[in-house]
């Protein structure tokens, strides 16, 4: 279905599902390194403590505009749950990531062309109660979502943390309490059932 998720204006103080994956279904994550500098793309722009790039102009200013609670990458496609401050914040965040990533992924791998399967995705999370259920959707996508280090999971539980990230805007729960509700298998498929109106179609 053409133009489906793709969102037109970005609310602020609103919610939403990030998504895409590569061209034609493809492969974009080939190996740790891959995956560690899309998480490095998240810091730098990101992160407060990151300012200039190497040539020492400054990245992107959306710092104070957009917030990352959860994300995963696959080896196709990745996921991000987003909390909007700023207008206009999210689009320059997700054009900076996915250009940059793109420019490094291509010139790895000797490759021209679109990388993305073109406009990154996006379904508002309009009811804040959905927020923990799509947390666990996005951190159950891989088959070992309990020892999957492209995620956000550790940092969910406290293994981790790191401060271009920040869960503490929706999770209220212990790591006993989220480990028991992302592991509840049953209500995990009953939840998938309840948001069936918010589409995924990444596959």
């Amino acid at each position: 279905m053409p133009g489906r998720n793709i969102v037109k204006r970005y609310d602020t103080n609103s919610y939403y599902h990030v998504y895409n994956r590569g061209v034609e279904k493809r492969v974009i994550f080939f190996d740790d390194q891959d995956y560690a500098v899309f998480v490095a793309l998240l810091k730098r722009y990101l992160d407060t403590g990151t300012d200039d790039g190497s040539r020492g102009r400054p990245y992107i200013d959306v710092k104070d505009g957009v917030e990352v609670m959860s994300f995963c990458l696959m080896p196709n496609h990745f996921h991000l749950l987003l909390y909007q401050i700023e207008l206009g914040a999210i689009t320059k965040l997700m054009r900076a990531i996915c250009s940059s990533y793109a420019t490094y992924f291509n010139n790895k791998y000797s490759r021209v062309g679109a990388l993305f399967q073109g406009k990154f995705r996006a379904v508002p999370i309009l009811n804040k109660d959905y927020l923990h259920y799509i947390s666990r959707y996005i951190h159950r996508n891989p088959i070992n979502y309990l020892s999957w280090e492209w995620s956000s999971l550790r940092y969910w539980l406290g293994d981790k943390t790191a401060s271009w990230l920040n869960p503490d805007r929706i999770n209220d729960m212990d790591k006993e309490r989220y480990l028991d509700f992302i592991q509840n298998d049953e209500d995990f498929i009953n939840s998938i059932e309840e948001i069936s109106e918010i589409t995924f179609d990444i596959a």
